[in-house]
């Protein structure tokens, strides 16, 4: 019975990267069809453990512009799509992925983050000459970053905020607002 080698992949609009990682491979074989599917072999070691992986992609492919190199630690496939779209994933089943198959971290690139020819980010990433000092971010006013930078120096608690209890002066406040009266309660600022 053949094992499964760890497979990672990746992808652009237009390619996949798949690399199936099985040091010293020998009697490597390939197979990919039009269709996606997606087969590979090979032994590896003095005992010749075959592995093997048959898997359908997730959409067709152009096995005329798809690449393959084979190094001393891995096998590397260059999967050109037969259309320059993003895949919702690898294979063409739903449902969890197999537990050899993982995602290439290294490689990956979100869809809106990809190069395009011109070498700009994503096809709506152009922002042109887009200042994020016009924009009004609310609050109505200007900060005063002196008072702010000082307020965040002083990091000790406070007895109120420590104990939960108020100051005399607090209480002196919270009376005249329970009160009512229009004229002695304090004003409010804009």
């Amino acid at each position: 019975m053949s094992r499964h080698p760890p497979v990672k992949w990746a992808q652009r609009s237009d390619e996949v990267y798949i690399t199936v990682e099985l040091p010293d491979a020998q009697d490597v074989k390939l197979k990919l069809e039009p269709e996606g599917k997606f087969y590979f072999s090979a032994t590896t070691g003095a005992e010749k453990i075959p592995y093997e992986i048959d898997i359908d992609l997730f959409d067709k492919v152009d096995v005329n512009n798809s690449k393959v190199s084979v190094g001393s630690r891995n096998i590397f496939y260059l999967v050109a799509k037969a259309e320059d779209k993003w895949w919702d994933r690898l294979l063409k089943q739903g449902g969890k992925p197999p537990a050899f198959l993982k995602v290439d971290w290294d490689k990956w690139v979100d869809e809106d983050d990809e190069v395009d020819e011109d070498g700009k980010m994503g096809a709506d990433m152009d922002f042109g000459n887009f200042d994020l000092s016009k924009l009004s971010l609310g609050g109505g006013e200007e900060m005063d970053t002196e008072a702010t930078n000082n307020a965040d120096d002083d990091e000790s608690d406070t007895e109120d905020e420590v104990t939960g209890q108020t100051s005399i002066d607090n209480e002196a406040d919270t009376k005249e607002k329970v009160d009512g009266s229009p004229s002695s309660a304090p004003e409010a600022k804009a």
